[in-house]
């Protein structure tokens, strides 16, 4: 998912971990409603674990905005009994911009649709990387 204090976008893997679509964004007013509203997705959608977006700087460093999203996301592991991680989302947002752009997508006013976006670009990544770290967990 890619959190923000007012929008969430969220998206969703097969059942193999070979795709990821995304879900409707949801509108949200303050944590208690996001770790609510996100905990019944996650139950509607039984999903056997979450990922949320890290908002690290460019530089890789953890400011303000990455403590706000390690807060949620303890809020949320203790909401829905799943396991939550955490995975690094720069550039996932510029990133949904230009699939947006690419596909002939407006930006103006579809705000929603980039937190969509990101949140596949999310999920594509952490899920790459699970099935690298599998392989190379394989050949040793």
């Amino acid at each position: 998912m890619d959190w923000g204090a007012r929008r969430i976008g969220l998206a969703v893997s097969d059942p193999l971990g070979v795709i990821a679509s995304p879900l409707p964004t949801l509108e949200i007013r303050g944590e208690a409603q996001a770790v609510a509203r996100v905990a019944d997705t996650i139950r509607e959608q039984e999903a056997d674990a979450v990922v949320v977006g890290l908002p690290l700087t460019l530089s890789g460093a953890r400011g303000e905005a990455a403590a706000a999203v390690e807060r949620f996301a303890d809020r949320l592991r203790e909401a829905c009994g799943v396991p939550v991680s955490l995975y690094d989302e720069r550039l996932t947002s510029a990133l949904a911009e230009r699939r947006l752009r690419e596909v002939g997508g407006r930006l103006r006013g579809g705000k929603g649709r980039v937190d969509q976006g990101a949140a596949v670009a999310l999920l594509e990544g952490w899920l790459a990387r699970s099935r690298r770290d599998m392989e190379e967990g394989e050949r040793e």
